[in-house]
């Protein structure tokens, strides 16, 4: 590990502990430029955690102390009753194909991410999975915390122990084996992130709005990446929050998410084209293996502040 990212993990590495509750609060009374904050939860099928977590923020966060100022549900397209659980959990509920519909929106979660700015006011904006089980306020509070309390800070990532299953520290197979060896071999400053491709991030609006967007899976590393080459190393940092249990994917959909992730990658290398931006999978049928192809996700978005209708909202 190199000596910057040594001393980087001793800088910018804490625990949500480290920042109670009437700390933020403290903070933001005496000085109300620290921000507002928004919370976007990107869902598709997810009626089945989403309220408890939008209930969770609510209550904790926006009714016994306020630091969240605006909690928000994107819907993807869901076909079960999440948008009518997260609104009676007290969330703001918006369909993904209603903003910005002059732009046909494409499948995928950096997609519902980057359309989010636009429907969002917040000087900070957290993102939060829609599939966290047993889900603490602390994901919130912990990855805000460091962004209410150092003006130097504008990009927090959660960390935490990812069971899978019974088993503790075995999640996060995508990580281990596609993520951490790229960021290792290819951006060494970022071999610290404990969980770099988490859903469970706060950023300023400022920094995120100079951004590109990749539309799908791999949005978390493209965001990361680009972060640092944009702010530095110094102004990113994480938060220990615990443990975060959830739904976790088959292997097909993790070799998917994998080939995402190696193309947003790839992009950032040389910013060039694959020849076969596809990914070939085989399932066993009544006469033996059947290829799959599935496309991989090429697409990005541009960064927002590049969108006359978030220059005109914003300037309004």
């Amino acid at each position: 590990m190199l000596e910057e990212v040594e001393r980087w993990l001793t800088r910018r590495s804490w625990s949500a502990a480290d920042r109670p509750l009437d700390r933020l609060v403290a903070a933001r009374a005496r000085d109300p430029r620290r921000g507002s904050v928004s919370v976007v939860l990107p869902a598709l099928n997810e009626e089945a955690t989403v309220g408890t977590i939008v209930e969770t923020i609510r209550v904790e966060l926006m009714e016994k102390v306020q630091l969240v100022d605006e909690l928000l549900v994107i819907d993807s397209g869901s076909t079960d009753a999440t948008s009518e659980v997260a609104r009676k959990a007290g969330a703001r509920v918006v369909h993904r194909d209603d903003i910005l519909p002059r732009m046909p929106a494409l499948p995928g979660k950096g997609e519902v991410l980057w359309r989010s700015l636009l429907v969002t006011d917040g000087d900070i904006v957290c993102f939060i999975d829609a599939d966290l089980k047993d889900f603490s306020a602390d994901f919130v509070s912990g990855v805000i915390g460091p962004l209410l309390t150092d003006p130097e800070v504008q990009f927090v990532k959660a960390m935490y122990d990812r069971p899978l299953g019974d088993t503790a520290g075995q999640g996060g197979r995508v990580t281990e084996l596609v993520a951490r060896p790229l960021l290792n071999l290819h951006w060494p400053q970022l071999a610290g992130f404990v969980q770099p491709l988490g859903g469970e991030y706060a950023v300023r609006r400022s920094l995120l709005e100079r951004l590109p967007f990749p539309v799908g899976y791999g949005v978390e590393l493209g965001l990361l990446v680009d972060a640092l080459h944009t702010v530095g190393l110094d102004a990113l940092a994480q938060v220990d929050v615990g443990v975060r249990k959830h739904r976790h994917q088959d292997g097909q959909a993790l070799g998917r998410m994998a080939a995402a992730i190696y193309r947003t990658a790839q992009l950032r290398l040389s910013r060039g084209h694959l020849v076969r931006p596809s990914l070939t999978q085989f399932e066993r049928g009544e006469t033996g293996f059947v290829p799959r192809t599935h496309a991989v996700d090429t697409e990005e978005r541009p960064p927002m502040r590049e969108i006359r209708e978030y220059v005109s909202r914003r300037a309004a």
